[in-house]
């Protein structure tokens, strides 16, 4: 039986893109998303959402690519595979870390334009009246992104 390591996540960007490269000249972008999930709160019995945060990796032409023109608040698809590691910190402690190393990023929403704030995402259309931004808004499957 194969083993399967696939995640596939949607969320937004909580920062903006951190682009280096490697000795050998490889674009190297470190990403972090941040993707709600609806739980219970066992006191007061109401639904809320719980973000959970996620450091991605994204090598070459796309995280140059993703340097370029994402910014933080903007929302993000990922498709990529988990990546286990562990070092030893300069305190000899040891420590560990998941990412996901990103196969394919897919860019959702609005591009930034240029009106924006500092760079920063700012939702307009459909995803602003999903937001709250606007007024009644119902989506239908044409406003789904996957």
């Amino acid at each position: 039986m194969a083993n399967i390591n696939r995640v596939i996540l949607v969320g937004n960007l909580t920062r903006d893109p951190e682009l280096r490269h490697t000795p050998s000249g490889t674009a190297v972008c470190k990403l972090r998303l941040a993707v709600n999930s609806r739980q219970k709160d066992s006191a007061t019995g109401q639904w809320g959402e719980k973000p959970n945060y996620f450091d991605i990796t994204v090598w070459g032409n796309q995280g140059e690519s993703c340097a370029q023109y994402l910014a933080r608040g903007r929302p993000i698809g990922v498709d990529g595979r988990l990546d286990w590691r562990e070092w030893e910190a300069q305190d000899g402690t040891k420590r560990q870390a998941i990412e996901i190393i990103a196969d394919t990023v897919q860019f959702l929403g609005s591009p930034r334009s240029e009106s924006s704030e500092g760079g920063q995402y700012v939702p307009t259309g459909a995803a602003a009246a999903a937001s709250g931004s606007g007024s009644d808004f119902t989506a239908t499957d044409d406003d789904i992104p996957f």
